[in-house]
């Protein structure tokens, strides 16, 4: 970076005594932290030079420095109920200069917007550097008809109520998402607030907007995920893998002698064989015992677990004898008793009718279905992770 360039940092406020979604910071949509997720975005914004979060939490200090953020710890007189944003980011910015550095642009983020695109923050940032605007934030365009309760009844806000114009007769409105604002540093300094000066709008698509305050939000940021997240690569360097509804359709066939069988994909066993021929670690981990386990594991040349009613300690004590870290496996599944180990991989993986209850946990969801060739898609994104043709060791 020349002497010349402003320096950008993004700030993070994340305090960890939200009442309305508890732990919500570190709660994952699309298996991945909120906080993690608003850091990722500032970093792929590509002029985002170095980001903070400010906390007062251990938990969401260490989500936040596993994926890449310095952490600034902040006091308890301005962690509570009534804190500002702006007492948060001001305090931070005092501990960054103090640090021996000297921002010149702020990008202000919330984690509790989970959708943030940092194509937005960059050319959001530009302007500001640029000296367009002194601040430019995030909002959607809207034609909504506002109202608000007067004391002779509803009354139009922004418009008039007694007269609907057409949607193309009407001016739009912006709405804030609450997602980011980029500020020039000088200017909030002096102000101590966060609209000031020239402000600009950095308008983006409302499907995005979504921010949570309330349980049915996440749950809402949970289903979007898969159709809003942008597809990368499945970077894990071992697979974990639920065998009913994963190998299998979750169907049995039984005869009349109460024999069970089940039907497998050869492209699965395809995908398996070229993990393995990579050096991949995999293990099959299943609640179930039946002798079908044994022998597709068997002939798949991979580890069964099975008649495990603690899925989550087996696949830690898997993970310590291989010597991975958890954060570097995909774990994939389709049911509840997948819920724990899921919410401990860094890869949580589904197949495409997984139950409502863990698909939310997911941060990849296949296209195809279990027994159909669900693994060796995986495979093959695992796979595709590294140019070689085999993933990161």
């Amino acid at each position: 970076m020349s002497e010349t360039k402003p320096q950008v940092v993004a700030v993070i406020p994340a305090r960890g005594g939200s009442k309305g979604v508890p732990g919500k910071n570190v709660a994952p949509v699309g298996g991945v932290p909120l906080i993690g997720r608003a850091i990722r975005a500032a970093l792929a914004a590509g002029n985002v030079d170095r980001v903070y979060v400010s906390t007062d939490d251990a938990a969401i200090a260490a989500v936040a420095a596993a994926h890449g953020a310095a952490v600034v710890e902040r006091p308890a007189e301005i962690a509570g109920d009534t804190a500002s944003s702006e007492d948060a980011l001001l305090h931070a910015l005092d501990a960054i200069t103090d640090g021996g550095q000297d921002p010149r642009i702020l990008v202000f983020m919330q984690a509790t917007s989970p959708f943030i695109d940092p194509t937005a923050i960059r050319d959001a940032v530009d302007r500001v550097r640029e000296g367009e605007e002194d601040v430019v934030f995030s909002a959607f365009e809207t034609y909504a008809f506002l109202w608000r309760r007067g004391e002779a009844g509803a009354e139009g806000v922004n418009h008039d109520h007694s007269f609907r114009p057409r949607r193309q007769d009407r001016e739009p409105h912006y709405q804030e998402t609450g997602a980011f604002y980029v500020l020039d540093v000088a200017g909030f300094r002096a102000s101590r607030f966060r609209f000031f000066g020239r402000v600009g709008i950095a308008q983006v698509d409302a499907a995005t907007a979504v921010e949570i305050d309330e349980p049915r939000e996440l749950e809402l940021s949970r289903a979007l995920a898969p159709f809003l997240d942008a597809p990368e690569p499945i970077a894990a360097k071992a697979l974990v893998m639920d065998f009913d509804g994963v190998h299998t359709e979750d169907l049995v066939t039984v005869d009349q002698d109460g024999k069970e069988a089940v039907t497998v994909s050869r492209s699965d066993g395809m995908g398996i064989g070229l993990l393995r021929a990579a050096g991949v670690p995999m293990l099959i981990l299943s609640k179930e015992r039946n002798p079908v386990v044994t022998a597709r594991g068997a002939k798949l040349r991979v580890e069964v677990r099975q008649g495990i009613d603690d899925k989550v300690a087996v696949l830690h004590a898997w993970c310590e004898e291989q010597g991975l870290d958890p954060a570097d496996v995909a774990y994939v599944g389709n049911d509840v008793n997948d819920a724990g180990p899921l919410a401990a991989v860094g890869w949580p993986v589904v197949v495409p009718d997984a139950h409502p209850a863990v698909a939310g946990l997911a941060r990849i969801r296949l296209t195809t279905p279990g027994g159909r060739g669900a693994l060796r898609e995986l495979a093959d994104r695992i796979l595709a992770a590294d140019p070689a043709g085999s993933p990161a060791r």
